[in-house]
């Protein structure tokens, strides 16, 4: 069952990329995790699967095997050559391509600079910037869009740098260019990302979000570029080919129009169609990667306790759309569950969970952002197949 069609009517159990998983002992574990606390068995999370599992040791080699029957396993693995260094990764691979032969694991072989380990405290600010980079890499590999390094794919690759910005300048930019992101690994640092938060006047502002947004503008390349799609992006986002210097320096000059609001899901997509684009992709991986978390746990927000007026096909990119009803169980859902996420913050006295509204252009544009990831992967399945 692909994403999205899960929302409709599917069971939890079914949600493919979910974060509830149990050891072989029947103990919880989580997303991160290497070892299992109950019973010491060596975890690792396994890609093509989109689980934890619990693996052992395949004797007088360095390879490794899921213990027990699970249904698409491979016979052999190997663990990422990253786990034992400050990223800590606990993925596994089985294939033989580009990068496999470094050891490293599908996330892992998207790097093509990592800071200077001789720093110690590099190591610290890299290993949180790759948590998060698993997390958003397993999102993409459930929404079946194309994850491949520039290695193996120069052209079209995604490839990561992360550096540090020199004592005497100039300061590393979080950025996008050509599928290459480069990331300012000192936002690691809690308190310099709360004061960039605060002055950029931002509701949100994590490490996960930074993936989400940049890696939005590497799949505006990949699926709307030079392709049909886009002239209904111009339609519903804008003309991309206005000046971006201008636009992002009239932002910053002059602040968001007065009714972004109503138009935008933060201030900083109204700056220019390219950021409307990558802002709203990184929404629709918030409330993907959280409703399947939901789900996996068994919390159906269909459940809850909650007046919200749902809303109607009237307000999706197309109507008529043939996934339009299960686009609206997803979309409805995540409209009851962010709303007890963020009482449940300020229970907590924190800020809220989702500090966001979602106007009705707004809803048009991730409706019209699923329907491309869809029609996209289904063109890509039946190449796969001829």
């Amino acid at each position: 069952m692909k994403f999205f069609e899960r929302f409709s009517s599917a069971p939890a159990k079914t949600a493919k990329a979910g974060r509830a998983y149990k050891c072989s002992c029947g103990n919880a574990i989580f997303f991160q995790n290497t070892v299992c606390l109950k019973c010491n068995s060596a975890l690792a999370y396994e890609p093509n699967l989109a689980r934890v599992v619990s693996i052992d040791p395949i004797p007088k080699t360095n390879e490794w095997k899921i213990r027990g029957k699970v249904t698409g396993e491979r016979l052999a693995y190997r663990r990422c050559a990253h786990l034992d260094t400050p990223a800590r990764c606990n993925w596994i691979l089985a294939d033989h391509g580009i990068g496999a032969k470094e050891g490293l694991c599908i996330a892992c072989r998207l790097n093509r600079t990592i800071p200077d380990l001789s720093v110690p405290e590099n190591g610290v600010l890299w290993g949180r910037f790759e948590d998060a980079k698993r997390r958003m890499v397993s999102t993409l590999l459930a929404l079946d869009v194309p994850v491949a390094s520039k290695e193996e794919n120069p052209e079209k690759g995604l490839s990561f740098d992360f550096l540090r910005s020199p004592k005497e300048g100039p300061r590393v930019l979080t950025s996008h260019d050509n599928g290459l992101i480069t990331m300012n690994i000192e936002e690691a640092d809690p308190a310099i990302r709360e004061r960039m938060r605060e002055q950029l006047n931002e509701p949100y502002r994590t490490l996960l979000g930074h993936f989400r947004h940049e890696v939005g503008h590497y799949y505006w390349d990949r699926l709307i570029w030079d392709t049909e799609w886009l002239d209904e992006f111009r339609r519903l986002f804008g003309d991309e080919r206005a000046d971006y210097g201008e636009s992002m320096a009239r932002n910053y000059k002059e602040g968001p129009p007065a009714d972004w609001q109503q138009r935008f899901v933060s201030s900083y997509a109204s700056s220019h169609p390219w950021e409307d684009w990558a802002e709203t992709w990184a929404h629709l991986l918030h409330m993907a990667d959280t409703l399947s978390t939901a789900w996996s746990f068994a919390l159906d927000p269909r459940e809850l306790d909650l007046e919200v007026e749902p809303y109607t096909k009237d307000a999706l990119y197309k109507a008529n759309e043939p996934n339009a009803d299960r686009f609206l169980g997803f979309l409805n859902a995540w409209i009851a569950l962010s709303a007890v996420m963020n009482e449940m913050s300020r229970g907590m006295g924190s800020p809220d969970f989702y500090p966001f509204a979602l106007p009705r252009p707004a809803i048009a544009k991730i409706h019209f952002i699923t329907v491309v990831v869809r029609t996209e992967r289904e063109k890509y399945g039946r190449k796969e197949k001829s």
